[in-house]
């Protein structure tokens, strides 16, 4: 059973919440980082912890006044401790607290997507099996070419989706850094052992160096990650919106009782859903152009990349966990009409075998450019006569002269194409 999509688990990562909590926790280990290295007394630590809280309605009211959310962040949480607020924020400047959270933050968000991705590939798994022997069409310009299996098909996709999956892994951990070392980088007022500390305990990494923030191209590399997933599930949700067109009908994405497809004309069944993936890969790919933007800043930094990314990568997080979730329930209820495939491979009365009659006629020692004009002459008589095929080619001399009937007839078997289809899916993986 596939679970339903639920917004609040990927959409609490990035409520305030959830945010003030992570930036407590940096406050609380700086705090310990300065007792064990002798620069604050162990008594303020224990009464720091019992204490230490923030209430978020006071934190937007002091924001309101300073202008700085850091400030009414740090603010409010001195006014719950009281007098031991002299060892909160010793050394610290804002980006400080507030990229080592983002970090946090980002690689909550990226488990998310990991596990959102894995179930994907579990059903993608189970599909391609289920259909690795049903044959179908394959098509190249949108034009019939030669023969293949459903089946193939996903497992394409899940053999892409696993790459993305890499990817995602990889972002996760360019993204698993975190940065206390003052307002341009150079530890003058917090010593290097103390952001080695913090960072230890948070599970991330020290980055080597930093100017006041944690320089932004890791954060367009995650955006870029995010943008390549939408693209492929993009790519699989057009397939499907193909299929699905009423003069091919192979596939079909799910329709629910009750559902309609269009307010003036009842019958309609459309593709909303892969539509609406389509739709927000294109917001993925603009996200990930602005957090490109974002790498340049002025000198050790300035405020710029800040408004771009409270929105961007909140967004590109929580639609592409929504992506995922969404497209995991077309292919669980996907509609498969096989009747329609082998409907859709008689369509053009045999060309599709075109190519096995060229490989023929060459064997039997037909020069490959004389093979290819005789099948072609037949070929186009085909598609303006209606004729077909294996007929129209049987009266041409040529054919005649190399090839019998029977040995003809036997280069239109389908099952020919089907034999490395096994072996294939052994490459991938199944």
């Amino acid at each position: 059973m596939i679970e339903r999509y639920s917004l609040p688990k990927m959409s609490f990562v990035w409520q305030d919440a959830s945010k003030f909590q992570k930036m407590l926790s940096i406050e609380l280990l700086a705090v310990e980082a300065l007792v064990k290295y002798k620069k604050a007394p162990a008594q303020a630590l224990k009464r720091i912890r019992k204490k230490a809280r923030f209430d978020i309605q006071k934190i937007r009211e002091i924001e309101e006044r300073t202008q700085h959310d850091v400030v009414a962040f740090v603010n409010n949480v001195a006014q719950h401790i009281g007098q031991d607020a002299q060892y909160l924020h010793v050394g610290l400047t804002s980006s400080d607290l507030l990229d080592t959270t983002l970090a946090l933050q980002m690689r909550e968000a990226a488990d998310i997507l990991i596990a959102d991705m894995e179930v994907l590939l579990g059903v993608l798994k189970e599909k391609a099996r289920k259909y690795k022997d049903m044959v179908c069409i394959g098509r190249t310009h949108g034009v019939h070419a030669e023969p293949l299996t459903f089946g193939l098909k996903l497992a394409l996709w899940y053999d892409e989706l696993r790459r993305d999956l890499e990817r995602l892994k990889t972002a996760r951990k360019a993204i698993s850094f975190g940065k206390i070392s003052g307002a341009v980088g150079t530890y003058v007022h917090i010593d290097p052992e103390i952001e080695a500390y913090i960072c230890r305990k948070l599970g991330l990494k020290s980055v080597n160096i930093a100017t006041q923030v944690i320089q932004r191209d890791v954060h367009a590399e995650y955006l870029t990650m995010l943008a390549i997933v939408g693209a492929s599930l993009e790519k699989f949700a057009t397939e499907i919106r193909h299929l699905q067109k009423t003069e091919v009908l192979e596939a079909e994405e799910p329709f629910g009782k009750g559902q309609k497809g269009s307010s003036a004309m009842p019958h309609k069944r459309n593709p909303v859903i892969c539509e609406r993936i389509c739709g927000l890969s294109r917001i993925l790919r603009a996200n990930a152009l602005a957090a490109m933007e974002n790498v340049t800043l002025w000198h050790e930094r300035d405020i710029s990349h800040s408004s771009v990314e409270r929105v961007i990568i909140p967004d590109s997080t929580i639609a592409l966990d929504y992506m995922l979730h969404k497209f995991t329930e077309v292919v669980s209820g996907l509609t498969v009409y096989p009747e329609n495939m082998l409907a859709n491979l008689a369509r053009t009365r045999g060309l599709i075998f075109s190519q096995r009659v060229l490989l023929a006629l060459m064997e039997k020692g037909l020069p490959r450019p004389k093979a290819y004009d005789v099948i072609q002459r037949a070929a186009m008589r085909t598609w303006k006569e209606g004729a077909n095929f294996k007929d129209a080619l049987l009266e041409e001399k040529e054919i005649q002269r190399y090839m019998k009937e029977e040995e003809l007839s036997k280069l239109f078997d389908l099952g020919y194409y089907l034999r490395n289809v096994d072996k294939i899916f052994k490459k991938v993986g199944f």
